[in-house]
């Protein structure tokens, strides 16, 4: 059963096709003009449109405009007595689902043409929970946490995924960026073609052209055959470009070039190959203060962040760090044969401690460590089986501190242990203050003071 709007300035065929429609178990809406059928479409969501062509106050290619701008836009049928080959044109052009022309049996072959659009219809619909199902599963395998960040960007890949818009994604390294990507993808039309992916910054720019755009035989020395760059082995798929940052501006006019024509010609290659490509791309650096000072251009820019998605660090999302480690240890135990299943008490504040400047990265590496070392007794992660650098932060910092050669914020840093530790207390003791107090072995007085300080 759908909702059917029929619009018509004969109200004798409105009443046939009203009745031939409720017949096959429809909900039919009859109007006569073009105005009316606007205020129709305004307050209520049809599945499909029937409209005149030619009416008094409004055409039916007007309505079927207006009709595509609004909110909840339906399958659109136009019929008309008097067929021109340009407004059938215009009609499929502007997104009408067919243009019938009114004959003897003009009920028959309506209803056929109403039997496919809405057997169409479901079949999107059946696509579209399909994709959704697809990122939900891809989601839940790989891309954990309960943050809002993280639900914010499940929904994000969600509204985008159907697009082909450019999608930038930016975060620190090993927040997870090309997952994101991959689940862009997978949620996809394209999710049957390939997902190719190249770091930008592994390659001088020489082979990073070569790479991306393919050469021909004799382009260079070495170069014994035609081959294909995974630009074009990427064609109706997706292409993910990690790093795109660390570019040169010539790479970056090139790879404009593949985004504005949608065509790349191989080195030494006589041709243009033309391509459909969805881009993504990442970055770990703050692009706009690179267009700012001239390291990247600005055309580029504007051209790959169409559609911006950032990934905070785990720091910011400390919710997030308990149920990635819990899905790294099932993983890792499995694949390593342990009979592990949890952390144990001490452990876990270790990990909730920790500032985690490698990001997610650095947690599955920490964990796979944890596992690997772990004799498995009682099924438990002790925090022995840590790194020291994890080890070190819960016996009070005594083991494993190093300082970068860029040096190191030391009050930003403390600060940020104090905070952490004053979370990591308050989630142990179910959030009663005066048992994190004891916790961390201060008053409740000083504990107040340090969580009024960090708005905790």
């Amino acid at each position: 059963m759908a909702r059917l709007l029929i619009v018509d300035d004969e109200k004798s065929l409105c009443q046939v096709l009203e009745i031939a429609f409720r017949k096959k178990g429809h909900l039919v809406e009859t109007v006569s003009n073009g105005q009316a059928a606007k205020k129709k479409i305004e307050s209520q969501v049809y599945d499909l449109i029937i409209s005149d062509i030619r009416m008094p106050d409004l055409t039916g290619i007007d309505l079927l405009e207006y009709a595509h701008e609004s909110r909840n836009p339906a399958a659109f049928i136009l019929i008309t007595a008097v067929p021109t080959m340009s407004t059938a044109i215009q009609a499929l052009n502007l997104g009408a689902y067919r243009y019938v022309v009114k004959t003897d049996t003009l009920v028959e072959e309506l209803s056929l043409t109403v039997d496919r659009a809405l057997e169409e219809l479901a079949l999107r619909e059946e696509n579209l929970r399909l994709r959704r199902e697809l990122l939900r599963v891809f989601a839940a395998q790989n891309i954990v946490g309960q943050s809002r960040p993280i639900e914010s960007i499940l929904e994000m890949v969600r509204t985008v995924a159907p697009t082909t818009s450019t999608v930038l994604i930016t975060g620190e390294s090993g927040t997870g960026k090309e997952l994101v990507a991959r689940a862009i993808h997978e949620a996809s039309l394209r999710r049957e073609k390939p997902f190719i992916s190249i770091n930008c910054g592994a390659f001088p720019e020489t082979l990073l052209e070569s790479e991306l755009f393919g050469y021909m035989k004799g382009a260079f020395t070495g170069a014994e055959s035609n081959r294909k760059g995974i630009i074009e082995s990427a064609n109706e798929g997706t292409l993910f470009l990690d790093e795109i940052g660390e570019t040169s501006q010539g790479m970056q006019v090139k790879l404009l070039r593949v985004l504005q024509e949608r065509k790349v010609r191989p080195l030494s290659g006589a041709m243009d190959v033309s391509v459909d490509v969805r881009l993504i791309a990442s970055t770990n650096r703050d692009l706009k203060k690179m267009v700012a000072s001239g390291q990247f251009r600005e055309d580029f820019y504007y051209r790959v962040s169409v559609i911006p998605i950032h990934v905070p660090p785990l720091r910011e999302r400390p919710s997030d760090i308990e149920p990635l480690a819990r899905h790294f240890l099932r993983g890792f135990a499995l694949q390593m044969g342990k009979p592990l299943s949890d952390f144990d008490p001490e452990a876990l504040a270790a990990l909730r401690g920790w500032s985690w400047p490698g990001n997610v990265r650095e947690l599955e590496n920490a964990v796979e460590h944890a596992v690997a070392v772990s004799d498995g007794r009682d099924g438990l992660i002790k925090l022995a089986n840590f790194p020291g650098s994890i080890t070190g932060i819960a016996a009070g910092g005594q083991q494993d501190v190093q300082i970068p050669v860029e040096g190191v914020d030391f009050e930003s840093r403390i600060s940020q242990m104090e905070k952490q530790y004053l979370q990591a207390a308050l989630h142990a003791a179910g959030g009663v203050r005066s048992k994190a107090a004891d916790l961390l072995k201060m008053s409740y007085r000083s504990f107040r003071h340090y969580a009024k300080k960090y708005e905790i």
